[in-house]
């Protein structure tokens, strides 16, 4: 056990200063409908036992935190945030349906959360850091939140090491500009890599990292990924401010879409998603 009466810094005004790349038109949801704890938090599942309680940080529909919530009954409860008023009451309507009554959901600036110190056994993000202004503060309150002797989970992909077959010249240009546009954002796409560093200044001592996997191949797998991404390139927050900050123009996009599509297409197409991850014991 680690003492952190030394180190745990002061409560701290927002400093949210990144822009959420993708927003939250259809495209992006469905593809955050479709993660489970299974399929983009199993690296934690060990650690869940019924009883504990957990904060999910950037819960975005809420499938992931109905599923944890499901892990720690009975008897523990999970509390789920996200910064966007809209997508937690997509959030609570999940857990509505699925009937679970240990899971509450608010709208929270994971800079500053509004809870007292040690107040969770566990504290998860998936895909979050990637799109904040300060991870290392991200992680600070994190830690600050989370109990000695729990842990603080985050699970973040990292764009520079996506690979895909066959070669698609379109879906190189599609990542050249995603990685642009958002560190125009103030994000870092590549947070995967960069877990381990983060976690390391931010405090935690006890970190465990690994790395984890999606892999569309089948055929309705390449067509769900290719046509979200299709989808996402035209019609999402993402295209939106491609254009308006003068990293492509729409003609651009078009093609990089048309791109997705024809690579959705091909009976050999293979593309996996590299994600980091990272256990620090409190």
């Amino acid at each position: 056990m680690t003492d952190r009466s030394a180190t745990r810094p002061e409560p701290s005004t927002p400093r949210e200063t990144a822009v959420y790349t993708h927003g939250h038109h259809e495209s992006v949801l469905r593809s955050h409908r479709w993660r489970t704890a299974e399929n983009s938090a199993a690296y934690l599942l060990p650690e869940l036992k019924p009883g504990l309680t957990v904060l999910d940080v950037g819960c975005g529909p809420g499938t992931i935190s109905a599923d944890l919530a499901a892990r720690v009954a009975p008897g523990g409860r999970v509390v789920a945030v996200d910064s966007a008023p809209d997508v937690v009451d997509t959030a609570r309507a999940v857990a509505a349906e699925r009937g679970l009554d240990n899971v509450e959901f608010a709208v929270a600036d994971i800079h500053a959360l509004d809870f007292a110190d040690d107040s969770f056994d566990v504290v998860h993000a998936h895909q979050v850091l990637q799109h904040v202004g300060d991870p290392v503060q991200a992680l600070r309150e994190m830690r600050r939140v989370c109990r000695p002797g729990g842990v603080v989970a985050v699970r973040d992909s990292d764009y520079d090491a996506f690979t895909w077959f066959p070669s698609a010249p379109g879906l190189g240009r599609w990542l050249d500009l995603y990685r642009r546009v958002a560190r125009a954002n103030g994000g870092e796409p590549d947070a995967g890599r960069r877990l381990v560093s983060w976690a390391r200044a931010a405090g935690f001592t006890d970190v465990r990292a690994s790395a984890g996997t999606w892999c569309f191949a089948a055929p309705e797998e390449r067509a769900w990924w290719s046509g979200m991404w299709a989808d996402r390139t035209t019609a999402s927050g993402y295209a939106r401010r491609a254009v308006e900050g003068g990293h492509a123009t729409p003609e651009e996009l078009t093609a990089i879409a048309e791109a997705w599509r024809s690579w959705g297409a091909q009976d050999d197409g293979w593309f996996v998603v590299l994600h980091g991850e990272i256990l620090c014991r409190v």
